[in-house]
């Protein structure tokens, strides 16, 4: 059998993932499945990225150690891989000893070539995407990858030399046109990060420990991308020194790696650099995908607008999530995620297409042949003729069409040729009117044909879905009683055996009440994630407009608080003495409810030195000091500027 290794990203072990995130999962299983079931040697590997300083910090602020931390998290993505019916064949960790042992051995390999030096880095580091950018690669001050703050990190560090390999990437580019997909993403390497010059890679940090040590340098930790990069050949048995395991030898080079399209730079620039540094062959393919949003937004928690994996399956079912996020995930753009779209998906494609033709197909054999399939080949007409043969082709057809597609790997086409057929089909029934000819005696052998074609073809679709909707599919063939449902005898249209019984029908998925769901999602939502009441914002009202000659008019000057009294007359009120560079003023303030008056001594505060003076209750006050306030909350506006200074 011919190999065929197939990856996803390793998941960042920092959070739970949102259906965003689990998407990449699923549709590498749908790819794994169908090069499975077309004979292939499938190995299919996955995994949780586990060090850095986010995951060390968070550890920390839940008090315990970042290896409790990970255990709990990747114990937790396994779960939700599993629950989404993800066939992976191995899930690795990149706090495994043998992954550890493999990096280190990578690091000192790669130091001992002269491609990774000693240096020191200062620049702007985005702790969530584990990155470091030169002020030009910024986006307006902040991370171009997730657009979030950046901070000024400076510290000693080991980096990889990527000036080295440039050329040598271009040429692999230019030599394996198919190494990157889509198309745009390689425009996108090449013009964004190549032709301005790629900067060596930092690949060790000293600020945290949280990560694998280099072995010869105790103060460092291997940096993200080294460690996360090469679990595609640990994972399989590399081995530094050329005694590669079975596996690594029989699988590698990967096929292709199934990555979200945040993380292309990663996995075309730096990883294949590594690979060229070690002297090992560059995988076959990288496949970047798009995100699958919320509306028309990333999924983020800071947005509110996280959909859940286990919750869409409580609310739908698993196979209605994987259909969904499939069949809506464009190639090359992001796809879509609402609730009432998921809800119409349901109805139109899998009640109403799907579900509705097996359901009519089988209990029509039930009812009219006590669920005895006839032999086919039963034809009145020519117009019998052409249906048949119409609907032979197209079933036919669709194997090619969607092993095209797959080997595309467009997905949601390879799934809109399958429902192409599957609506025909029902057409299908529509044309050749079984239940008028089951009131004919004589026309009970074209009737017998009409049945088995329509078996014949969702039998066809059954083994195709398996990649897509697995526990459906079963579901279909079981209802059917298939017999044959491997890759080789959907080539033909007559895998159904006549003579054997189908089963009692059951319905596959059942029509939803938008209205009556959408308020039992929002009701769920409601009771499982409580929204945090934020207080009202207190409405800003702003006097009226000015001119500059009007705020010319004023004289603000900084003056020291040198002696304060309570005013003999009024509680509320304070009495100032404020110096303003070598003259004194007086100033009468209703700050008495906010300020003890020996906490005052000494704070130099702004005055409004050219108001007229007035009289408040019998004391001179000349002049006003600035405070802001908000509520009941007030303070002084106070600066470090000599007294008499002006302010403008």
């Amino acid at each position: 059998m011919e190999k065929y290794y197939i990856t996803t990203a390793i998941a960042y072990t920092s959070r739970i993932p949102h259906i965003g995130n689990v998407y990449e999962a699923i549709m590498t299983d749908a790819i794994a499945r169908y090069k499975r079931k077309q004979g292939y040697d499938v190995y299919f590997l996955t995994g949780t990225d586990e060090h850095g300083q986010k995951i060390q910090d968070q550890a920390i602020a839940e008090g315990i150690t970042p290896q409790a931390h990970v255990d709990h998290i990747a114990g937790e993505i396994r779960k939700i891989w599993d629950d989404m019916n993800v066939s992976y064949d191995q899930f690795i960790r990149t706090t495994d000893p043998e992954h550890k042992k493999t990096v280190q051995k990578i690091f000192k390999r790669l130091y001992d070539k002269g491609d990774i030096y000693k240096g020191a880095y200062e620049g702007s580091y985005c702790k969530p995407c584990e990155s470091f950018w030169t002020d030009t690669q910024l986006n307006d001050g902040k991370c171009p990858d997730c657009g979030g703050p950046v901070e000024q990190a400076k510290e000693e560090a080991y980096f990889l030399k990527l000036s080295n390999y440039a050329d040598r990437l271009v040429e692999h580019y230019e030599s394996h046109p198919e190494f990157i997909s889509p198309e745009s993403r390689k425009r996108e390497m090449i013009n964004n990060f190549i032709k301005p010059g790629l900067q060596d890679l930092c690949v060790s940090r000293t600020s945290f420990d949280w990560g694998i040590p280099v072995e010869f340098d105790p103060g460092h930790v291997v940096y993200v991308w080294i460690d996360a990069l090469s679990n595609y050949i640990s994972a399989i048995g590399y081995d530094i020194d050329g005694n590669h395991s079975d596996l690594f030898k029989k699988y590698w080079p990967a096929d292709v790696h199934v990555i979200g399209k945040d993380i292309v730079r990663f996995h075309t620039i730096y990883w294949p650099i590594i690979l060229m540094a070690l002297d090992v062959e560059l995988p076959k393919k990288v496949l970047g995908h798009p995100w699958l949003l919320t509306g028309t937004d990333k999924m983020s928690k800071s947005k509110g607008n996280v959909v859940y994996a286990h919750d869409l399956v409580e609310f739908f079912g698993l196979d209605a999530v994987r259909y969904y996020v499939l069949r809506e995930m464009p190639y090359a753009q992001d796809g879509s995620f609402t609730y009432d779209m998921m809800i119409s998906r349901v109805n139109t494609d899998l009640a109403n297409v799907l579900g509705n033709l097996v359901n009519r197909t089988v209990a029509m054999v039930n009812k009219y042949f006590d669920g005895v399939i006839q032999n086919p080949g039963v034809v009145l007409n020519e117009e019998d003729n052409l249906l048949d043969q119409d609907l032979i082709s197209i079933a036919l057809n669709t194997v090619n069409e969607v092993t095209a597609k797959m080997n595309e790997y467009k997905i949601a086409d390879a799934l809109e040729t399958l429902w192409i057929l599957l609506r025909r089909s029902n057409k299908y029934i529509d044309e050749t009117y079984p239940w008028v000819l089951a009131k004919e005696e004589d026309k009970q052998g074209r009737l017998g044909t009409v049945l088995y074609n329509l078996l014949e073809t969702i039998r066809i679709a059954s083994v195709l879905l398996e990649s897509f909707i697995p526990d459906t599919a079963k579901k279909i063939q079981e209802q059917i009683n298939a017999v044959h449902v491997d890759f080789a005898s959907v080539q033909s249209f007559d895998g159904t055996v006549a003579g054997s019984k189908v089963n009692q029908g059951e319905p596959l998925f059942a029509r939803l009440d938008e209205e009556k769901k959408l308020a039992e999602i929002a009701a769920a939502i409601d009771a499982k994630y409580p929204k945090t009441e934020v207080p009202k914002e207190e409405e800003i009202v702003f006097k009226p407009e000015i001119t500059f000659e009007d705020f010319e008019k004023l004289d603000f000057k900084v003056a020291e608080i040198i002696k304060v009294e309570k005013h003999k007359k009024a509680d509320r009120l304070l009495v100032l003495q404020l110096k303003v560079g070598n003259t004194t003023r007086q100033v009468v303030s209703g700050i008495a409810g906010h300020y003890n008056p020996d906490e005052l001594i000494g704070e130099k505060v702004i005055l409004v030195a050219n108001l007229k003076p007035v009289k408040l209750r019998g004391e001179t006050s000349e002049g006003m000091i600035l405070a802001a306030t908000s509520g009941k909350d007030l303070k002084l506006v106070s600066v470090d500027m000599p007294s008499g200074s002006t302010v403008s």
